[in-house]
This record gives structure tokens, C-alpha cells and sequence, in this order.
């Protein structure tokens, strides 16, 4: 296996790890992003076995130990199980994630006591800007969030959008088929009244770039893209029904 490289918006890198045969026969992609300010943000940790690969990759970039915050989608090994093996190469690094997060989990988890933030609360990198958008059990786990850089318009999906296969690192296509193909094979949503109108609301931040855990990022009217799922969910809840 092999991490590669790609900036998907201005400073905003793309570490993509390719494994096949995983999750499903045309394999999956573990991606992390590093958000380059005055004080870089790795948003997605990847699994403690993946660590070697990913800091290698960062390390192409700035050295590992400059990292200052490190954030996630939700407790899960593939977002966060290295979590305490970078705060061992960045002496200065935090995680930084939303109260919820913190008050069930990272207080305990973390090596290092975690910076809490606010909904909505913005943290400034020096050049890039970060909000963290609390989605509980969007698409899954009662901590689950979102982040948005402000200068860029990106958004940091998670699990949202997931699809299967080794694309290329953005895309310009629609990502809505494949993110249902997914789920129809995986099942992975915590399909419930509030999921298509959390979508809704991420959809009006109006983002430029969808930065997604699992497949392609996604350039163009993310907005479009974000109803385009909500709606498709929203009739799955009401055929459930």
C-alpha cells in the first residue's frame, strides 16, 4: 500500500490510502487531510496500523512534530485509532473536537486533555479558519461531526458520501449514486428524523469542496450535492415508515 498526495483546495491536502479488497471487492480509500496554516490541522487520524504510511506522508509536507490540532468525524478506529501516536511525534498537538465528543469520550481516550469547542465556535489557524459542526448519528455515532474551513469553503464530511473503489482524488461528477450504492451494501446510516435536516443545514454553508473519509472528494456546488442526499434519505425514513 501506498498514502498518495493531493492538494484539493488551496493548502488543503489530500493523504489517500488505497486497500483492496477491503469493505468491498473494488476496495476502499482511507483518507486524511492536512489543513496548512500557521498551525496545521490533520483532520482524520487513520487507523493505528496505517500510522507509518500516513506521518510518512505528512512528513512530504511539514515535519510531523510541527502539527498543532488534530480532529475527526467520530470515535472510530479508521478515524481515530493513531490518535495517540501523533500527539507522541507532535509534542504541541491537541485534539480539538466538539463538547459531546469530549465529555463521553476524549476526555478519557486522548493522552492529552482535548480542546472543547462550541458549536459553531471558529478556530483560527493563522490563515485558515475552522468550525466544528456537531451532526449526532449523522451519518452515525452520537459524538459525530462536521468541520468547515472558511476560506476555502471545504468541508470536512466524514463518513458522509461514502463510496467504494480507487477514483481520483477529486471529482466533478455527481457522488450521490455511489455514496446510496454504498449504503445500500453497507447499511452504515443511523437513518432517523433528523438526518436529511442535518444535511440541510451543512448544505447551507453553500461548500465549495466536499473533503470525504471514504472515495473522490468532490469540487462544485456541494450545497446541491448535500440536498441531493438529504432527499434520497428522506424518502428511504418515509418508505421505513
Amino acid at each position: 500500500m501506498e498514502t498518495r498526495i493531493d492538494e484539493i483546495a488551496n493548502g488543503i491536502y489530500r493523504l489517500s490510502t488505497f486497500v483492496p479488497q477491503v469493505a468491498a471487492p473494488a476496495g476502499f480509500t482511507f483518507n486524511q487531510f492536512l489543513v496548512m496554516a500557521d498551525e496545521p490541522l490533520l483532520y482524520h487520524c487513520g487507523a493505528r496500523g496505517m500510522f507509518p504510511l500516513v506521518s510518512a506522508a505528512v512528513a512530504q509536507i511539514i515535519p510531523v512534530e510541527t502539527l498543532r490540532w488534530i480532529s475527526f468525524g467520530h470515535v472510530e478506529s479508521d478515524e481515530c485509532g493513531a490518535m495517540n501516536l501523533w500527539l507522541a511525534a507532535a509534542p504541541q498537538a491537541q485534539i480539538v473536537f466538539n463538547r459531546l465528543g469530549c465529555d463521553v469520550s476524549l476526555n478519557d481516550l486522548a493522552d492529552r486533555p482535548p480542546r472543547a469547542l462550541a458549536e459553531d465556535e471558529i478556530l483560527d489557524l493563522g490563515g485558515k479558519h475552522i468550525r466544528v459542526l456537531p451532526t449526532p448519528h449523522v451519518p452515525h455515532g452520537w459524538e459525530a461531526q462536521a468541520a468547515y474551513e472558511e476560506t476555502t469553503r471545504t468541508l470536512f464530511c466524514g463518513d458522509l458520501f461514502t463510496h467504494i473503489g480507487d477514483g481520483g482524488p477529486v471529482t466533478e461528477e455527481d457522488i450521490v449514486e455511489a455514496a446510496m450504492a454504498a449504503e445500500d451494501m453497507f447499511g452504515a446510516t443511523a437513518l432517523g428524523p433528523q438526518t436529511a435536516p442535518t444535511l440541510r443545514r451543512l448544505a447551507e454553508l453553500e461548500p465549495a469542496t466536499l473533503a470525504l473519509m471514504h472515495g473522490a472528494s468532490f469540487r462544485g456546488d456541494g450545497a446541491a450535492a448535500l440536498r441531493a442526499l438529504a432527499d434520497r434519505y428522506e424518502a428511504r425514513l418515509r418508505l421505513a415508515a
